[in-house]
């Protein structure tokens, strides 16, 4: 008897967001290195090759999973942002924000930042990167534009604003210091990023 080939179509709900959800489970727990389409499926009860209608291999998975963090810091940092804030207190709400998804998200974030990428990704990153990044970015060109912020590049301040929560948010996650502490400390990082050490 001849076998027909099964022209059913797939069915398993939401099967990206499933494997999504999986990889960012093993990312957490054992690093991107441990991920796998073959181990993913298996732990989903799909066939090996189910993944492969959503990710032609492992870096696509990558990028969807980085896109992913993308989309949640972008939301977390529109969620922190309110223009009508003196800019102190604005910046304070964007950094905790910051420093909130990096402490809970810190392979996430690490992966993130990762700069392998598939280049069909490329545009799709550059605007994801715009809407976290590029977000602060515009607070400090505008903050300059009103006399708040010292004249300068203002992508190059943001760098070196990111740069210092960054450092922040990797003693948290070592434990050389605790998160809560972090995230306590915000408002006087910020104070003396925006004032300096010297007395005033």
């Amino acid at each position: 008897m001849v076998r027909m080939p099964d022209t059913r179509p797939y069915h398993h709900g939401d099967l990206r967001s499933t494997l999504l959800a999986g990889a960012e489970r093993t990312l957490r727990a054992k690093g991107a290195g441990a991920l796998s389409l073959r181990e993913l499926a298996r732990e989903a009860g799909v066939s090996h090759a189910a993944p492969g209608r959503h990710f032609k291999d492992k870096q696509a998975l990558l990028d969807a999973l980085a896109l992913s963090g993308y989309d949640r810091l972008g939301r977390a940092l529109e969620d922190a942002d309110d223009p009508a804030l003196p800019l102190q207190r604005r910046l304070t709400a964007l950094a905790r924000a910051y420093l909130a998804f990096s402490i809970e998200n810190a392979a996430l974030l690490e992966l993130m930042y990762a700069r392998k990428h598939e280049p069909d990704t490329s545009e799709q990153m550059a605007a994801a990167v715009d809407r976290t990044v590029g977000s602060l970015e515009r607070v400090i060109a505008d903050a300059q534009e009103r006399g708040e912020i010292v004249p300068g590049d203002p992508q190059r301040l943001t760098l070196l604003t990111g740069a210092t929560l960054q450092g922040v948010a990797s003693f948290a996650a070592s434990g050389v210091l605790a998160a809560e502490a972090a995230l306590d400390g915000i408002e006087d990082l910020v104070h003396l990023m925006l004032h300096g050490l010297r007395p005033r």
